[in-house]
């Protein structure tokens, strides 16, 4: 047993309902791993999950940076064989918001020298999810696609994934966002009234094969209905009771296929990002005590990146 902090949602009414709680995490067994944890990503999916939960208290977090402490016998990680100190990545644990948990070995990777330990823990919930927005949406080479919340975490991942991929994107965000958005390699559109315009102007002619949805907005919903004829090509993760009915696509990442792709990027995604090929920008580092402060600050949609928790290990 490793005595540990950990943070759990005590049952569904979001923050008022998180609490840090003293834990033991149980020794590793074949196929699992103990990692010290450094920096746990923080996302709104999150709390999400604790609002339809049975179950409590629920730990909450799915992805961290830490170093192993305890392996299992005859284990190896995701990335291959590992030994105790050995710098590390997982994604998808369960309570990574944790100085120390135990977790599948498979979920586990080395972190390569050139990827901080904080970019680390913000890869791979939201390289993972614009991946998978790219495959539901059927995208390919040279086609033309709107993206609405291009300069959030998940909207930076697709537009890098897309670039390297040979795929034009119109990304909407907010006015200060739109350097952003081009540096990632968008077409900067505000959002706002007139927002459907702006689209058709920036898309000059050509048609827009397939629409993401990273915030959920009804001006987001409104426009891909209007600009996309196929709704299959139409996918939000941030808006699932317009998708039912109006007739799109929503992720969630825990649909077998979507789950499925998910784990198999991993290694891939974590090569482009130590390669350079895809950043992580990071907006801010919080204490690890701060968890609600930093939920707070995903919550909003506008914290401009990723957002980190430091446990000082």
């Amino acid at each position: 047993m490793t005595p540990a902090r950990r943070w759990v949602a005590l049952g569904p009414g979001g923050l008022d309902d998180v609490a840090l709680t003293d834990v033991d995490v149980p020794s590793p067994t074949s196929g699992e791993v103990t990692i010290e944890v450094t920096a746990a990503g923080v996302n709104p999916a999150d709390l999400k999950h604790a609002r339809t939960a049975t179950v409590f208290p629920l730990p909450i977090g799915y992805e961290v940076a830490g170093r192993i402490i305890a392996l299992g016998p005859n284990t190896e990680i995701g990335s291959g064989a590992a030994t105790v100190g050995d710098e590390v990545l997982a994604f998808r644990v369960r309570g990574g918001y944790a100085t120390a948990l135990t977790v599948p070995s498979e979920k586990v990777f080395a972190r390569p020298e050139t990827l901080s330990v904080d970019e680390a823990a913000g890869l791979l919930l939201a390289g993972t999810t614009a991946a998978d927005m790219l495959r539901a949406a059927r995208t390919a080479r040279d086609e033309l696609i709107v993206l609405h919340g291009a300069s959030g975490a998940v909207g930076v991942a697709v537009l890098q994934l897309a670039r390297l991929r040979g795929i034009r994107v119109i990304g909407t965000a907010g006015r200060r966002s739109s350097e952003r958005v081009r540096n990632f390699g968008g077409l900067p559109v505000t959002y706002g009234p007139g927002v459907l315009d702006r689209i058709r102007a920036a898309a000059d002619g050509r048609p827009i094969a397939a629409a993401l949805d990273a915030v959920g907005t009804d001006e987001a919903v409104d426009a891909s209905l209007e600009l996309v004829a196929d709704r299959t090509r139409i996918v939000t993760i941030a808006a699932p009771r317009r998708a039912v009915d109006d007739g799109f696509q929503a992720l969630g990442g825990r649909q077998p296929e979507s789950a499925q792709f998910r784990d198999m990027l991993r290694s891939s995604l974590i090569r482009l990002a130590a390669d350079g090929d895809l950043v992580v920008p990071i907006a801010a580092v919080l204490d690890f005590e701060q968890a609600r402060e930093a939920l707070r600050l995903v919550a909003d949609g506008h914290a401009g990146g990723k957002v980190v928790l430091r446990t000082g290990r």
